[in-house]
């Protein structure tokens, strides 16, 4: 706006006040510059209002829902499916208020780019609910600690020092001992119902407390591996619980479900089984006066730990409450999303019997019969491999990942997405992408064979995301996937199959933040090999 057009405005303004002025009697001179002086900010505030909204991209679009709960009683248990549902109306990118929070869901793979490669920094943090914070003394984990220093020398030193290829390489050998031994179990339970799930919880338990910890509990593994079993299934429970706090804070101090109450039940249980591990730990190393190390010398993540806190090697020393955040961390992370995954690989099997008969055809080709399954072996398991990634693009362990929470405001989609925002990135439905995926809907590992470079965990491939991508993408991938292929090839290539008489697959999804099956999966083996030594 130049100055003439203001002062056109304004005496454009002084004429259509004259009336006033007049009427006036002149007892007060200063009330026409007053009037005209009001008009012209009025003016000026509406002028650039105006501009200031065409400049500031409006929020993306969404279902209304009611005041103060917003659209929290329109919402299906299973978040995916309802997301799914709401986003054929409203488009890949919407909002919706539940209570005070404010959601925004993405449902398409450019969109994913955006957030998780182009606004990667942005996007960094976590939207950390009252169950989480209570179950990670804050947040000093590495799932939901926010983005910074602290959150990048812990990744740093999980990554490289654990779950790097080179130590994995290196632990190899109990990943051996504790499959082999469920091998045995298994062939002592010949023709009797087994739970898949439960099985493979256990052997990856016992593979991940050895890589923690190195299994130097001697006694007491027994009695922790138990503890485990029962904590980690709470957690996961209690963390993808809808939180009546989480939605209206103001509420928070009541606890009205009992959320925060119940996870600060668990923690002096947490505390009992870390501090019992840590001490015994200490009090080994200084009877040795030594670090205590596990296979083939290899330091477990414990150790680890424990030099960066005696050396000083980071910027402060690590706390016994931080250690003991990132334990429990990977005991949770590294079993449950697993076992669900080689369950559901499992279901679909035994749904597509030919699917099963071509795998263990392979396998004997790959092995042979009088073999046993080794990780040098997996490269060559191609078609097992494309069965893997076909399960998990069905049922992605985590539908909707871990919600991010922009600490900017950010234009996404080109709809503003406001700093605190819950961004939700539905995987779920962009793996099921009709646009994308062919027959979408049908288990078809053969998708996967055609175009084998196609997709894989990397994150690079936006149509397919089930361990996320950016800096926040899951830092066990190598690990999930060795266990995966490995504990599956095993399973296969030891036992035929077969549900129990009289009952029948059932589909069903239990919603949480790991989408589990929610009527667990039962089957009955029979050995499919004849050389006994296989077994023994």
């Amino acid at each position: 706006m130049n100055s003439d057009l203001v002062y056109k405005l304004v005496g454009l303004d002084s004429k259509g006040w004259s009336w006033l002025w007049e009427g006036a009697n002149n007892v007060d001179k200063l009330t026409p510059a007053i009037l005209s002086l009001l008009t012209l900010a009025i003016f000026l505030y509406l002028w650039t209002s105006k501009v200031s909204r065409k400049e500031t991209p409006p929020l993306p679009p969404g279902p209304r829902g009611l005041p103060i709960v917003g659209y929290l009683q329109f919402l299906d248990s299973d978040l995916h499916r309802s997301f799914s549902e709401l986003a054929h109306v409203y488009g890949p990118i919407m909002k919706l208020r539940l209570g005070y929070k404010l959601c925004v869901v993405l449902s398409s793979p450019s969109l994913a780019k955006e957030v998780l490669r182009d606004h990667d920094i942005t996007f960094a943090n976590r939207d950390q609910t009252i169950a989480a914070m209570a179950i990670t003394s804050g947040g000093r984990d590495i799932a939901f600690s926010q983005y910074g220093p602290y959150w990048r020398m812990m990744r740093k030193v999980c990554v490289r020092e654990m779950l790097s290829n080179s130590s994995l390489d290196s632990s190899y050998a109990l990943r051996r001992d504790e499959v082999r031994k469920t091998v045995r179990d298994v062939y002592t339970k010949i023709d009797t119902p087994i739970n898949i799930c439960e099985l493979v919880f256990l052997t990856n338990l016992e593979v991940v407390m050895s890589m923690l910890w190195g299994g130097t509990l001697g006694g007491e593994e027994s009695r922790v591996r138990g503890e485990f079993r029962e904590l980690s299934g709470k957690i996961v429970e209690y963390i993808g619980k809808t939180n009546i706090s989480d939605i209206f804070p103001i509420l928070a101090p009541f606890d009205i479900q009992g959320v925060e109450r119940e996870m600060k039940k668990l923690m002096p249980w947490v505390d009992r089984i870390f501090d019992s591990i840590i001490d015994d730990r200490l009090k080994l190393n200084g009877e040795k006066g030594e670090q205590s190390s596990n296979h083939k010398g290899n330091k477990d993540l414990l150790e680890i730990l424990l030099q960066l806190n005696e050396q000083g090697d980071t910027e402060r020393p690590l706390t016994r409450t931080e250690m003991k955040a990132v334990l429990m961390d990977m005991v949770v992370a590294g079993t449950d999303t697993t076992s669900t995954t080689v369950e559901w690989a499992m279901a679909e099997l035994l749904q597509h019997p030919e699917v099963m008969r071509r795998a263990q055809e392979e396998l004997d080709d790959v092995v042979g019969v009088n073999n046993i399954v080794e990780e040098s072996h997996l490269p060559k398991l191609q078609y097992l491999d494309a069965i893997v990634k076909e399960t998990i693009r069905l049922h992605p362990a985590l539908p909707l990942l871990v919600p991010h929470c922009p600490s900017q405001s950010c234009i996404v989609g080109g709809y503003t997405v406001p700093k605190g925002t819950t961004v939700f990135l539905n995987v779920w439905v962009m793996q099921r992408d009709p646009q994308v995926w062919n027959n979408p809907l049908e288990f078809q590992p053969e998708r996967f064979l055609r175009d084998a470079g196609r997709c894989d965990f990397s994150g690079n491939n936006f149509n397919y995301l089930p361990f996320g991508s950016g800096r926040r993408m899951c830092a066990g991938i190598t690990l999930a996937q060795r266990m995966l292929m490995y504990l599956l090839a095993s399973l296969l290539h030891s036992f035929l199959w077969q549900l129990p008489k009289d009952t029948e697959l059932d589909f069903t999804e239990k919603f949480g933040v790991v989408l589990k099956k929610k009527i667990p999966l039962i089957a009955v083996p029979t050995p499919r090999l004849s050389n006994l030594k296989v077994y023994v």
